[in-house]
């Protein structure tokens, strides 16, 4: 288990995610983008009102357990934060990638930044899918580890694709490395 996941709020690890290493099965990438979840007092969450189903069981499992869940053609991976039942988790947006690269652009049909500069396309990517729903991070084979790179600059902003649930429409939850090319939404000339 990852300790600091539950002995701090959702905001600040989703925060000190940024720089760590999430890998699968030889292929791996430095996440660079992040989106904080605040379970049932949050309107764009899926645990929002309590709300339980077996889509969402996962998020009411302990800190270091994996939540994915689908949306249209993609899956999205999302890392549980608090004590079992507190349904706040951290949405995977974007990395940057480090090992793998031949097989993470066979998967993808993608070269260079569309590779990995969205929370759908870094699961497609990686080949994460909804068979690693409430599974334990660094149990088997989904691993997140520290590395040496610190972000100089955190962008921190509103989460991306939440329409009509203010205030968290315009919630200051999305953080990212501020000039990093693989932050989606990032325009290529920037």
């Amino acid at each position: 288990m990852i300790p600091w996941l539950v002995t701090q709020p959702t905001i600040q690890s989703a925060q000190q995610l940024l720089g760590m290493q999430l890998s699968l099965a030889g292929c791996s990438g430095l996440i660079v983008e992040t989106e904080a979840y605040l379970g049932v007092e949050d309107k764009a969450a899926h645990a929002f009102g309590g709300r339980k189903t077996p889509r969402n069981h996962s998020l009411y499992l302990p800190a270091g357990n994996v939540y994915v869940y689908q949306m249209r053609q993609y899956c999205l991976l999302n890392i549980v934060t608090r004590t079992a039942e507190v349904p706040e988790c951290i949405l995977i947006r974007a990395l940057e990638p480090q090992a793998g690269m031949a097989k993470m652009q066979q998967r993808r049909h993608q070269e260079g930044v569309g590779l990995t500069n969205g929370p759908g396309k870094l699961c497609q990517a990686l080949a994460i899918d909804r068979a690693l729903d409430g599974s334990r991070l660094n149990a088997g084979g989904l691993q997140l580890t520290a590395t040496t790179f610190q972000p100089r600059h955190i962008t921190i902003g509103p989460r991306i694709g939440i329409p009509n649930k203010e205030p968290w429409t315009s919630a200051p939850l999305r953080f990212s490395v501020q000039g990093n090319p693989f932050v989606s939404g990032t325009a290529r000339r920037d």
